[in-house]
């Protein structure tokens, strides 16, 4: 095997918002040390996190690995639940690599597969933590997901995207309840959470696959 991806997931249980799902690739003999700090993505800081991240883009830029993003909209989450979600966009993100099945060796974190071509690959429990190149797939999937929160917080200011990201916190709950949903909220999460359905040509759009992200 010449190649290692890593793949991993952020945001799986918001109320708002995409889930991605990232795909790393490195030679097998990378030098770790190039990303020194790098570990589940939900044991670092938001600054540590930035941190290792800009390093990657610079060693991606060298060409030393290679790394795709993958989102599924809420839409998605709604209309197939949010197994299918993940999956398509692990799907897409495999894709983006380009890489020949027969030269990687795929390991995935938590209960992820990689497609079936990938004859080479593990699904690793707490592998974001135990395994380099999951914690750099969970690291790129974190940032730019949250980065992705912070613009949508532009276009709606009434619920806090930029602070909890689209997770149920306190504020966000509130807002909710306060605002209703947007069309950026997962109405399956939500429903189920407050009983409520949101207003038909909100719920029209979320239904819709033309939703950007």
């Amino acid at each position: 095997m010449k190649f290692l991806i890593g793949i991993d997931e952020a945001g799986r249980g918001p109320l708002a918002g995409p889930v991605a799902v990232a795909a790393v690739m490195v030679p097998k003999y990378f030098d770790w040390r190039q990303v020194e700090g790098a570990r589940d993505s939900k044991q670092m800081s938001q600054q540590a996190r930035e941190r290792v991240y800009r390093r990657m883009r610079a060693l991606e830029r060298l060409g030393a690995l290679r790394t795709a993003v993958s989102f599924s909209p809420a839409s998605v989450i709604d209309s197939h639940g949010i197994a299918h979600a993940i999956r398509s966009a692990l799907e897409q993100s495999m894709a983006k690599l380009n890489a020949d099945p027969a030269e990687c060796d795929v390991r995935l974190d938590g209960l992820l597969s990689a497609p079936a071509q990938f004859g080479v690959q593990r699904t690793i429990v707490g592998g974001d933590d135990s395994e380099p190149v999951i914690s750099l797939a969970s690291i790129a999937a974190k940032v730019r997901r949250d980065r992705f929160m912070v613009r949508l917080a532009r276009a709606h200011p009434a619920y806090g995207f930029e602070q909890h990201k689209g997770y149920g916190t306190v504020m966000h709950r509130e807002a909710i309840r306060r605002e209703g949903f947007c069309s950026e909220h997962r109405t399956t999460f939500c429903t189920r959470l407050f009983g409520i359905e949101p207003e038909p040509e909100i719920f029209a759009a979320l239904q819709s696959d033309e939703i950007s992200v």
